[in-house]
């Protein structure tokens, strides 16, 4: 069965370099450098030039973002961020994320729900068939999705 916890159920994953400015002053990396990370595996799901997800004319805004931080984090090291979608609905979408160590250790775990956005109207423009079929591909597998 597949888990949450496990970056090898993420359909993207990236790696991101932890920095010294990154941490607070008790040495942890700081709660504010999570959404850094989990915008970074967004763009490695979204970002594609060669096949965008978004449809003409529009791009994907964040319209709320749920982070559950589940163990310390320290500098030096590295990161990876997985990043799979767990429901689309009509212009929107919520993705499953996870932070973790090199070693495989979850660090921080979230939830986000990203917009369709028409970027000449500025309101919510819903996914045409072809960006609802390319968006499944990164759908995760079912029994992750609840």
């Amino acid at each position: 069965m597949s888990d949450l916890l496990s970056l090898d159920s993420y359909p993207a994953r990236v790696r991101e370099k932890l920095r010294y400015c990154d941490t607070d002053s008790q040495g942890h990396v700081n709660n504010a450098v999570f959404s850094e990370m989990l915008e970074a595996g967004r763009v490695a799901l979204f970002y594609d030039s060669e096949t965008p997800l978004a449809d003409e004319g529009c791009a994907f805004v964040l319209a709320r973002l749920e982070l559950d931080l589940m163990a310390e984090l320290f500098w030096p090291g590295q990161v990876d961020v997985g990043t799979g979608i767990v429901e689309i609905g009509r212009s929107s979408m919520t993705l499953a994320q996870l932070v973790c160590k090199e070693d495989g250790t979850p660090v921080a775990k979230a939830r986000t729900v990203i917009v369709q956005l028409n970027q000449t109207a500025r309101r919510s423009q819903p996914f045409s068939d072809t960006a609802r079929e390319m968006l499944s591909r990164h759908a995760l597998p079912p029994e992750m999705q609840g």
